[in-house]
């Protein structure tokens, strides 16, 4: 038998904190219509001076399949909360977290710039992206180099060598969803192996606060800068609007699919 729900839970605090936030976050964004092009990262809206959105497009989900994927995928990832012995650990996840938060944000911009300006793909300027799988995709990767006997649960009955987990999944949702955002999840990778690889080292409480704090400045000052301090970008067109990509792949009453038109935004793409 496995363990109780709420011992699991306590186990994994910080995972938790985030499944129940991007939950949250997912309901409220379904509860008020709120559309990519309103909380995604794009090239265009981050040249635009909207900032904010490395931050938003991370922990916003608009399909519940979406949400699912990744919610499941980060619970049983958790376990890196768990090997404090390994060097990883409750203050490991959390500090290289907000690095993968931020850092594969950052990278995705870079390769939309390089394929725009270097190889003259001007469809990546409008291309909107939105999901936490930079950030799983991230700790995927750093497990898999980590501990590669490990296993990666998902849905509680798919269960994957988590040594190649990274490049299989990468894969699989490009097959399954086409929308699924290739130049995120390989963001991801990246940046992972970087931590895993100690690339990329030397986080600590006092690092991870200065970065949470320039965070939080420049979330506040791009919100400014953009015109959305006073949070009219939260009073959203719906969906259904013809700037925004429509949906249809979900059978539910508010019509969401991940089937999505790139009218106006150019395209949408979930990470």
């Amino acid at each position: 038998m496995g363990k109780p729900l709420l011992f699991e839970i306590l186990e994994k605090p910080a995972t938790s904190c985030i499944i129940g936030i991007c939950s949250i976050i997912w309901f409220y964004i379904q509860k008020k219509n709120i559309g990519y092009g309103n909380v995604g990262l794009s090239y265009e809206t981050a040249i635009e001076g909207h900032h904010w959105r490395i931050i938003t497009s991370a922990f916003s989900h608009i399909s519940v399949i979406h949400l699912v994927f990744n919610m499941s995928a980060l619970w049983s990832l958790g376990v890196v909360e768990k090997l404090d012995h390994m060097g990883l650990g409750l203050e490991f996840y959390l500090h290289y977290t907000v690095l993968l938060v931020v850092l594969s944000g950052m990278l995705v911009l870079g390769i939309y710039h390089v394929l725009i300006h270097k190889f003259k793909l001007d469809y990546f300027r409008r291309v909107t992206a939105v999901g936490y799988s930079c950030v799983v995709f991230g700790w995927m990767t750093v497990l898999a180099v980590k501990q590669p006997s490990s296993k990666l649960e998902l849905f509680g009955f798919l269960s994957l060598p988590i040594s190649f987990a990274p490049f299989e999944s990468l894969i699989f949702t490009s097959i399954i969803v086409p929308q699924a955002s290739f130049v995120g999840h390989l963001s991801g990778i990246i940046v992972g192996y970087s931590i895993a690889w100690g690339l990329i080292h030397g986080m600590n409480n006092y690092w991870a606060f200065t970065m949470l704090g320039w965070i939080i400045f420049v979330f506040v000052f791009s919100l400014k800068r953009s015109g959305a301090c006073d949070f009219n970008f939260i009073e959203i067109e719906p969906v259904t609007d013809a700037s925004l990509p429509s949906v249809g792949f979900i059978a539910s009453g508010n019509g969401r699919t991940l089937q999505m038109s790139t009218l106006q935004l150019g395209g949408a793409e979930l990470v």
